[in-house]
């Protein structure tokens, strides 16, 4: 059988380039999407990946995109990796404009992407037999709210509920949906972008929290997904750090146990 080709969105940085570079070790083809030249060029040279620029907020470019990857071979997976958070305010205070950004990137990119792609990996099930996949990589912000997550909640919630969707839709077809819902990774851009470029507010969101989750830990979730037995749908992961109970509860410092209570409950 041909080698198999992934296409992975917001490659340029964080997990998409983790799960780029992973999949590249594990003998895929991968084809990079992301607006940053520069970087998917770094990607590029280091793995072998081939790139793709693009602004998937733009329906040209994911049209431009969708024609590319028709015209150069068969996709047998797609990475919903891009996307991002903006502002920590409340619902009250919050911008509409970041708001608005959120919803683009998280939601109605995922969507033109997916519409796009769908065809063409139906096409390599036809072609190759086996199975297709679909990731959508949301957070564990689409599941549990917290105070000032209003915006980056409610584009992720709606990720997750397109994605469940799209599972339903689906049904009958050789073609899995797989979530992955991250918590807390520690990634070089995700709170800097959050934050405006403040880095020493990005910063604190980490300090002190024992082993948050990096990019390649998600990375592996994925791709690990992926390569499960056709027959085998892990349709949601939620991948957290153990210092992370939830979105707004995690512990800051050493992990311990704590000490047993005696008879009396003391």
């Amino acid at each position: 059988m041909a080698v198999k080709r992934v296409v992975v969105t917001g490659a340029s940085s964080g997990i998409g380039a983790a799960t780029a570079r992973l999949f590249r070790e594990h003998g895929w083809e991968v084809v990079g999407v992301a607006r940053r030249a520069d970087r998917l060029a770094e990607l590029s040279e280091r793995t072998g990946a081939s790139m793709f620029v693009a602004d998937l907020t733009v329906p040209g470019d994911v049209n431009a995109l969708r024609d590319h990857l028709a015209a150069t071979g068969h996709v047998h997976a797609l990475v919903n990796n891009a996307g991002g958070a903006m502002g920590l305010d409340s619902v009250e205070d919050s911008a509409v404009e970041d708001w608005a950004w959120m919803y683009e990137i998280n939601v109605l990119a995922v969507k033109r992407v997916t519409s796009a792609v769908l065809p063409l990996l139906r096409e390599a099930v036809l072609a190759d037999g086996g199975s297709a996949d679909i990731v959508n990589v949301t957070s564990i912000a689409g599941h549990s709210a917290y105070v000032g997550g209003g915006g980056y909640n409610a584009a992720k919630f709606a990720a997750h509920a397109m994605t469940e969707v799209l599972r339903l839709e689906l049904n009958g077809e050789p073609i899995r949906v797989i979530e992955v819902a991250p918590g807390m990774v520690r990634t070089e851009e995700f709170a800097l972008v959050r934050f405006g470029g403040d880095r020493a507010r990005a910063d604190a969101v980490y300090e002190n929290v024992p082993n948050p989750l990096s990019a390649d830990d998600v990375a592996e979730t994925i791709v690990n997904a992926v390569e499960r037995p056709p027959h085998v749908d892990l349709d949601l992961i939620v991948v957290k750090p153990v210092a992370q109970a939830a979105p707004h509860r995690f512990a800051r410092g050493e992990l311990r146990v704590r000490e047993a209570k005696d008879a009396n409950g003391a």
